[in-house]
């Protein structure tokens, strides 16, 4: 596993990167960029690993590049009461989270005896943890102790672009948060405690941002996690490939995903786009419970928006509809991905959060004035027809508080869209793993990415 790196110096050995994304695409399709990125360098990533699935539904490699990118796939554990093929959080009922992570679990005696086999010769394996969120959600808790109870508690999301504090989660965020990140469900451990003990174990920890987009945030993570912090660039998706050629049979790498809402909210939202009387296209994830198609929408919206709007409720090629040139806003839960892919394009936010540190990085955007959020109910999360239409309004109509989304937008376009700032973060990242392996005396190293928080 030595030879030249992509410099062309023969005095430097390259690296073999393993990348073990968390199952779900918002981790996936970064890592997939982060071995192409690597493998662009002179590295052999040869190991991306996740299950069968989820790796057949990643857009194909360049063909330059598939040579060093091995897709390595582990079979994930059959459960009861976990669907057959749900392999990814987008195959998952919101009810059945807890038993995709114990299955996920069950991958630890198969990807042991992968490792094992790749330092057959002696390979030491240091660890870097990827973090695929902002790094303002965390720079709010620098000086104090980090404690797993505070993993998701919502206290740690509040903090704009320059780390100072922002706006206050709502109740019905930080409740769901608490419960999810403390409760040890069927797998016997909670997601606050996979996430301190991981930033235990790593050697050090890598942030899907960068300087020019955080300055003042970044630089106060290692104070909090008592461990470098490396920011490994935004990572952004081709603009004119990739994830917008790839196919299109069931490809859920290219679905929007949507965290299900109920169908009175599914309702409520459609009433909302009818009424706020601007042109749209919705890729719609149908909600849970059993919905007919036929009452997914309310009766008569389809007819009486013809002509101005479109529902999809499968399959759309989500890069190349930000990239045209007819999008004037994107409505969107505010994930990670989806927040980068839409200021790739320079577009303004609308913002409709729901789950996880969806809502935090809709305050971080919406301190930033990129956009603003759909106002909903402070205990339960829900909103109406009204709210909808308030939030489509105040970006969509022409005067002056859309012209200063627009303007901000554009500057962080700038910034995600630069280059040079990606291929400068990812050499310093390149950098970092070559020390860590150097301090282990060996030329091999794994990233491990973990779930949300």
């Amino acid at each position: 596993m030595t030879g030249a790196d992509g410099a062309g110096s023969s005095s430097r050995q390259r690296m073999h990167v393993v990348i073990f994304p968390w199952l779900a695409f918002g981790h996936l399709l970064p890592g997939l960029e982060l071995a192409q990125r690597l493998a662009s360098r002179g590295h052999r990533a040869s190991s991306l690993v996740s299950t069968p699935r989820n790796l057949a539904r990643l857009p194909p490699l360049p063909a330059a590049l598939a040579p060093r990118v091995d897709l390595v796939p582990l079979p994930l554990p059959r459960l009861d009461g976990l669907p057959d093929g749900a392999e990814s959080t987008n195959d998952v009922p919101f009810d059945a989270f807890e038993l995709h992570r114990e299955a996920f679990d069950g991958l630890a005696a198969p990807f042991s005896a992968f490792l094992d086999a790749a330092c057959a010769q002696g390979g030491i394996v240091p660890c870097a943890m990827l973090l695929h969120l902002p790094a303002s959600i965390f720079a709010a808790l620098a000086g104090q102790p980090p404690r797993p109870e505070q993993a998701g508690s919502g206290q740690q999301h509040q903090a704009t672009g320059d780390g100072q504090p922002a706006a206050v989660a709502p109740r019905f965020e930080t409740e769901r948060n608490r419960i999810m990140y403390s409760t040890e469900g069927a797998s016997g451990i909670s997601v606050g405690q996979r996430f301190f003990l991981t930033v235990q174990r790593c050697n050090f920890i890598g942030k899907r941002t960068c300087a020019e987009l955080e300055p003042e945030a970044l630089p106060r993570l290692p104070t909090l996690f008592g461990k470098p912090v490396v920011p490994f660039v935004l990572l952004p998706p081709s603009p004119d490939g990739g994830r917008a050629a790839a196919g299109k049979d069931g490809d859920d790498a290219i679905t929007p995903y949507e965290v299900p809402l109920s169908i009175e909210l599914v309702h409520e939202l459609a009433l909302g786009l009818e009424l706020a009387g601007v042109p749209f296209l919705w890729a719609l994830r149908k909600p849970t419970g059993g919905v007919a198609d036929a009452d997914v929408l309310p009766p008569g919206f389809e007819e009486r928006t013809r002509g101005r709007g479109l529902v999809a409720m499968g399959w759309v090629p989500q890069i190349s509809i930000l990239a045209h040139g007819a999008v004037g806003a994107f409505l969107t839960h505010c994930g990670w991905n989806s927040t980068i892919e839409g200021l790739l394009f320079g577009h303004p936010l609308i913002m409709l959060p729901i789950y996880g540190d969806q809502g935090s990085n809709a305050r971080l955007m919406e301190g930033r004035k990129i956009g603003v959020q759909v106002a909903t109910d402070e205990d339960d999360g829900s909103f109406d027809r009204h709210d909808v239409v308030t939030a489509v309004r105040a970006v969509m109509s022409e005067d002056e508080s859309r012209s200063v989304f627009v303007a901000n937008a554009k500057k962080l376009q700038e910034i995600v869209a630069d280059r040079a700032c990606q291929e400068r973060c990812i050499d310093e990242f390149v950098e970092r793993l070559r020390s860590s392996c150097l301090e282990r005396a060996r030329p091999f190293s794994l990233v491990h990415l973990q779930p949300d928080l």
